[in-house]
Order: C-alpha cells, then sequence, then structure tokens
C-alpha cells in the first residue's frame, strides 16, 4: 500500500477511498490461487485546496513559564495550550481520539518528554521504564497534534505526507522530538538507544533532518 504508516486505508475521513482500498482487497479472494501480492495502483490523496498548515499563533499564558524557563521548552509548552481549542473541537465532533495510550495528561506531555533532551525522568507509571513511557508519550503528543489541526477547516482531508512535514518541519512539537531523539541515540541504555532510533521519528524523516 503507498499509504504512510498507520493508514492501512488511506487517509482518514475518507470513506469513499478506504471503500475502494476495502474492495481491492476483499477481491483478491477471486484469485485463482495464492498466495497473491499486488500492488494497490492509485496514491493517497492530496487535498489540492490546502497548501500550508500551521499551528494557532496566539499563544496562551500556561503559568508555567518563568524568566528561567529554556525558550524551546517555554515556546512548546505555549504551543500546546495553542493547540487544546482545536483538539477539543475535533473530540466533540468525531466522538473519539487516539490520544491516551500514555495516561498522561496534555499538560503533563510536554514537561515529561522535554526531560529526555537533559536526563532520564522518572516514570509516572512505575510498571513501566521510562523509555517505554517516551514511546507511549510520543505517540500522544504526534496524535494531539494531528488530530487537531485536522479540526482546522479545510483540512479534514489533508493528506498524511503534508500532515508529517508539517509536524517536523513546522512544530516545536517536533523540534522537541528530534532533540529527544538525539539525546536517546547517544544514550549508553540499550533500550534507549533503541526508542531514539527506530521509534520517535519516522525514517524518512530522520534522513531528511541529517542531510
Amino acid at each position: 500500500m503507498p499509504f504512510q504508516l498507520g493508514h492501512p486505508l488511506g487517509p482518514p475521513d475518507n470513506p469513499e477511498f478506504q471503500q475502494r482500498v476495502l474492495d481491492a482487497a476483499f477481491n483478491l479472494f477471486n484469485a485463482p490461487a495464492g498466495p497473491v501480492l499486488e500492488d494497490y495502483p492509485e496514491d493517497e490523496p492530496e487535498n489540492s485546496a490546502v497548501t500550508v498548515l500551521s499551528c494557532p499563533m496566539r499563544y496562551h499564558d500556561t503559568g508555567a513559564e518563568d524568566d528561567n524557563t529554556e525558550p524551546l521548552l517555554k515556546s512548546f509548552r505555549q504551543e500546546m495550550a495553542a493547540m487544546r481549542p482545536w483538539y477539543d473541537t475535533a473530540l466533540r465532533k468525531r466522538g473519539r481520539t487516539t490520544v491516551g495510550i500514555s495516561r498522561m495528561t496534555i499538560e503533563e506531555l510536554a514537561d515529561f518528554i522535554y526531560a529526555f533532551i537533559s536526563t532520564v525522568p522518572e516514570s509516572p507509571r512505575p510498571e513501566y521504564a521510562p523509555s517505554y513511557m517516551l514511546k507511549l508519550a510520543a505517540e500522544d503528543l504526534k496524535s494531539y497534534y494531528i488530530e487537531a489541526v485536522t479540526a482546522q477547516p479545510g483540512q479534514g482531508d489533508v493528506s498524511s505526507r503534508l500532515l508529517q512535514d508539517w509536524f517536523w518541519d513546522e512544530t516545536e512539537a517536533g523540534k522537541v522530538l528530534l532533540a529527544v531523539k538525539k539525546t536517546c541515540e547517544a544514550s549508553e541504555d540499550k533500550m534507549m538507544n533503541m526508542i531514539g532510533a527506530h521509534f520517535l521519528v519516522p525514517g524518512d524523516v530522520a534522513r531528511r533532518q541529517a542531510k
């Protein structure tokens, strides 16, 4: 399938395209013999009406900043707060969310993930190692941003490629995860190293950022 990881049927909120993918999959059962391996002929559709995605620029004071707060952490917190109204809109509209596997609140995600740039924080769930909690928190963070931005007017059928480029190239969250990836890859802890190398940043993004 020529789709982004996590989109086995194509882009979200595009039932017509997804139905065609399902029909093609079920049609494989009509083959005279197997196993059968075929490429799906259509690329994931692009929304030609959308050329730019951006985070809301009217940041809100989270009440957590002072003169000693690092600039990237401050802007990261502010960006996450600014995305919250759109995330809440998405939740009301769709009645569901994929955010929550870490069991951390939206407010807790920023500080927990950012801490890995310089140290290994204590795991908020004792049954899991900090490295595994980082993976879960990073998944929640990415889902939070994607669900929020696709709730904005005109962004419902934006392609996953454009969403990926927006997240990693334009957001403070993307900058933070890229910085955390470098720290994890330099760690002597094998699990932390593996998380940084394989589970935080898509491979094509990592290769592009390394150029």
